[in-house]
């Protein structure tokens, strides 16, 4: 693009302790910029998470400057020259100009560059190599990357394959980035992701569903996962996927836009992948105990007893989980916290019930009836208490 391209103001360009960290690694030198996420989300009047620093110190360089300036200096990474920088609690991560040296498509061995444009060429996506002058504004561009942006095309830098072949990530990350920011598809990206397909057995689960995850509540997560599905982009590691639950991701995205609730990964994965085989996917991508739970729970349909009864029973987000993928109203559980039973076993024993089975059991009693009314208020559960437990007396009377 003509001319030169300025970095709009953003909030987080102001952030406490920035300013310090531009100065210890001597922005005004020309030696950091601003890179990637920061730049192209401010470009595209986004909120920005994280904040990178890219710059032509050395990672020990950087450490003995941000030690100097007394800002916090973490080696997170430094062997491939990343340095995590915490100024004034805002946090930042540094790292040194890089050129790879040599890959396999899972890891890199990287040698440190003072070429901006060397760093620029082994970044993934021209959208992502943007760079930004802290102090002016000034963005840098080696690789069209402005046009791409605007456009809301997502290319790969140089060959698609030979990126691919650098990091076989890269293949989701380009569907992800093209659910997120693209118009037009790029036609030799998606050619290369489809021929390469077979490379994301390679990678390890974990990786693969950091990527798919967040690729799923995408603003355009489901035409592309269709686009996916029907190249066969997850028959490699997720033979689950098919066409209908494709139908059902779509169905369940638009539940959800009707009821206002915001897409949620898990959710959404659980209407992806076949009916029966959550348990096997979750253990396949290793997601965390808690996730795994959820996915298999979500599975579970929603009864009769009603919304709020489910919520009860099985926490407020199974129910919404369930009830979305149902098609059942989830209306009645947004922005409701299930109460607590107000009645204890102690009420029961002073009620005259003797302490054992029987207490759990009257409890149950209670509680069914309390859930099938409603939920109201102690003074009826206490009633409800009164009844079952003159039930239960008059019973253990008369055998």
């Amino acid at each position: 693009m003509g001319g030169v391209t300025m970095l709009p103001m953003a909030a987080w360009r102001t952030r406490p302790g920035l300013a310090e960290l531009a100065g210890a690694l001597d922005v005004a030198g020309g030696h950091a910029r601003f890179v990637g996420g920061a730049v192209r989300d401010t470009l595209l009047g986004l909120d920005v998470a994280d904040i990178d620093l890219a710059t032509t110190h050395r990672p020990d360089e950087v450490v003995r400057r941000l030690e100097a300036a007394g800002i916090k200096a973490i080696p997170t990474g430094i062997a491939h020259g990343t340095v995590t920088a915490v100024s004034a609690g805002t946090v930042v991560e540094v790292t040194t100009l890089r050129r790879d040296v040599e890959t396999d498509g899972r890891h890199a061995t990287v040698a440190f560059t003072d070429e901006w444009r060397e760093d620029a060429a082994r970044r993934d996506f021209t959208m992502n190599a943007l760079y930004a002058d802290p102090l002016t504004g000034e963005v840098f561009d080696y690789f069209d990357g402005l046009a791409d942006l605007h456009a809301g095309r997502v290319r790969f830098i140089g060959d698609p394959y030979r990126r691919i072949a650098e990091d076989h990530l890269r293949i989701l990350r380009f569907f992800r980035f093209h659910a997120r920011f693209g118009h037009a598809i790029d036609a030799a990206g998606l050619a290369a992701c489809i021929a390469r397909a077979n490379d994301l057995m390679a990678l390890s689960r974990e990786r693969i569903a950091a990527e798919l995850l967040k690729l799923l509540v995408a603003r355009d997560a489901v035409p592309v996962v269709r686009l996916m599905q029907e190249n066969g982009l997850f028959r490699p590691v997720l033979p689950e996927v098919e066409a209908d639950g494709v139908a059902r991701l779509a169905t369940l995205a638009t539940r959800e836009a009707a009821a206002g609730v915001a897409p949620d990964a898990i959710r959404r994965l659980a209407a992806l992948v076949a009916p029966g085989t959550a348990e096997g996917v979750g253990a396949r991508l290793k997601l965390s105990n808690h996730d795994r739970k959820r996915l298999v729970q979500a599975d579970g349909g929603v009864g009769d007893e009603g919304a709020r009864a489910l919520a009860y029973r099985v926490g407020t987000s199974v129910a919404l989980d369930r009830l979305l993928l149902a098609g059942a109203d989830p209306a009645p559980i947004i922005g409701w916290t299930p109460p607590s039973l107000p009645l204890g076993g102690g009420a029961l024993v002073a009620r005259g019930i003797a302490r054992g089975p029987d207490v759990a059991r009257t409890l149950r009693r209670v509680e069914d009836r309390w859930i099938a009314e409603g939920f109201p208020d102690a003074t009826r559960v206490g009633q409800i208490a009164d009844e079952q437990a003159d039930q239960l007396l008059r019973s253990a009377r008369n055998a």
